[in-house]
């Protein structure tokens, strides 16, 4: 009887066991089944955030541009001959005189010179007025054939080939960024405009090619056609050049003295407590801080990038400092007791031995601190970098914009047909930017711990 009941409730215990074993293994296959399927979403939804930019992205780094023969008519460009150098005439004098035929060659109607090569390569007795045949050509062409007189006047009664960028709304018919089924009244284009563009993108008059505009130019509303990032492009460069030369010493430097040399108390456990809440505030905040003591206490150049660079400093300063005190901590106590039992002092176990083992982690979290206020807009807006600066800044005190703001301001153009490829194109320009950082970032890395 004893025996029975022992047997039973052996074999009730290993049931139960194995129902256990069962429902562990059960909760630990479905576990490992949410992970896979939370990893997928993830992937797929990065995938189809890249799948849509690119998509739309990718046109934008190509445009159309005319080819036109532009003829430089005596009878049309009735104006004196450039002057030229006398014997014994100053410089200022000869300036004086360049500079009065520029303004009376910036006087001509040029715009009659483009109608002129336009209708030249239109069929013969196209009927189109003035206004109608211009708007296939970008607004500032009349600029780009009035430089080329400029440069070389005498191209005056000659006949030379010249390549002009066609405007927005040609690009966009020429593309197919609006529906060609719509009614005039909704289209960009009038009737006859749109029909002379197929004619010439059948006759090779209008190609497509790749748009230099986009990386050469600065932005533009007057001429949208060759509106492009090398404005917000130099804005960026200073602001992280400002920030790699402000906030990568101070930030390293603060977390060598704060982990290594600062005595524990109450004060710096303040310090620490600040620095780790200042990681989390949000980026909107630092802008606020930013346009109150940069611009308003310091009087900075409102929209400079010198306010910029120190207000993405303040930014990066707390990641930087955080990820090298890990970094710091994560070195064996075993090598700074080899240091100092050899002899070395303090600061010679530090900056000699324990320093260079973190190099590498401490250069990942400086690009990517770096990376990450590369993309940062929002305290960009609030220091007035959202401005339009239709000028390359050749210091960081000239007002500027950045890589992100133009982004913010080219989504809210009206005209996006046009500027939401374009868009598009420029956040592929800032990822290669951030991808190209983290690549760096993942090379230096891998080099450093070889040599460690």
């Amino acid at each position: 009887m004893t025996s029975t009941s022992s047997a039973s409730g052996g074999f009730e215990r290993t049931a139960r066991i194995r129902a256990g074993l069962a429902r562990r293994q059960t909760g630990e296959k479905l576990f490992r089944a949410l992970g896979i399927v939370a990893i997928v979403l993830a992937l797929g939804f990065v995938a189809l955030l890249f799948t849509d930019v690119l998509r739309k992205g990718i046109p934008a780094f190509t445009q159309s541009n005319l080819h036109l023969a532009i003829t430089f008519d005596p009878a049309t460009l009735k104006v004196d001959p450039a002057p030229e150098r006398q014997n014994g005439q100053s410089d200022a004098d000869f300036r004086a005189a360049t500079l009065a035929w520029q303004r009376q060659v910036a006087m001509l109607n040029w715009n009659t010179v483009i109608e002129a090569g336009l209708r030249e390569a239109a069929p013969a007795g196209f009927d189109i007025d003035s206004r109608q045949i211009l708007a296939i050509a970008e607004t500032d062409a009349r600029h780009r054939v009035r430089e080329l007189f400029v440069n070389d006047p005498s191209l005056l009664g000659q006949t030379v080939s010249v390549d002009l960028l066609a405007s927005a709304n040609t690009d966009n018919w020429v593309k197919g960024n609006i529906n060609r089924d719509l009614g005039d009244a909704q289209q960009q284009l009038p009737a006859p405009t749109r029909a002379l563009i197929d004619i010439f993108e059948e006759n090779g008059t209008i190609t497509q090619g790749f748009a230099w505009s986009l990386f050469s130019n600065v932005d533009s509303r007057s001429a949208p056609a060759s509106a492009g990032l090398l404005g917000a492009l130099m804005g960026s460069f200073w602001m992280m050049l400002i920030v790699i030369l402000l906030a990568v010493p101070i930030g390293v430097g603060s977390a060598i003295y704060l982990e290594e040399f600062a005595p524990k108390s109450r004060f710096t456990d303040l310090i620490e407590v600040n620095i780790n809440n200042l990681a989390a505030v949000p980026s909107i905040v630092f802008g606020l801080l930013g346009a109150a003591v940069f611009i308003n206490w310091f009087h900075l150049p409102l929209s400079a990038p010198l306010a910029g660079g120190l207000v993405l400093t303040l930014m990066t300063l707390p990641t930087i400092i955080i990820a090298t005190r890990a970094a710091l901590k994560g070195v064996s106590p075993a090598l700074r007791q080899a240091a100092l039992g050899m002899g070395a002092s303090k600061t010679q176990m530090v900056f000699h031995h324990v320093l260079p083992v973190t190099f590498p982690s401490i250069l990942t979290a400086t690009i990517i601190g770096v990376a990450q206020a590369l993309g940062e807009t929002a305290p960009l807006l609030l220091i007035g970098m959202n401005a339009f600066v239709a000028a390359v800044p050749a210091t960081p005190v000239e007002q500027a914009t950045a890589l992100p703001v133009q982004i913010y301001l080219w989504q809210a153009n009206e005209n996006r047909n046009f500027f939401e490829p374009r868009t598009s194109a420029a956040i592929l320009v800032l990822l290669g930017f951030m991808i190209s950082l983290n690549a760096v970032a993942i090379f230096l890395r891998s080099r450093l711990e070889k040599r460690a």
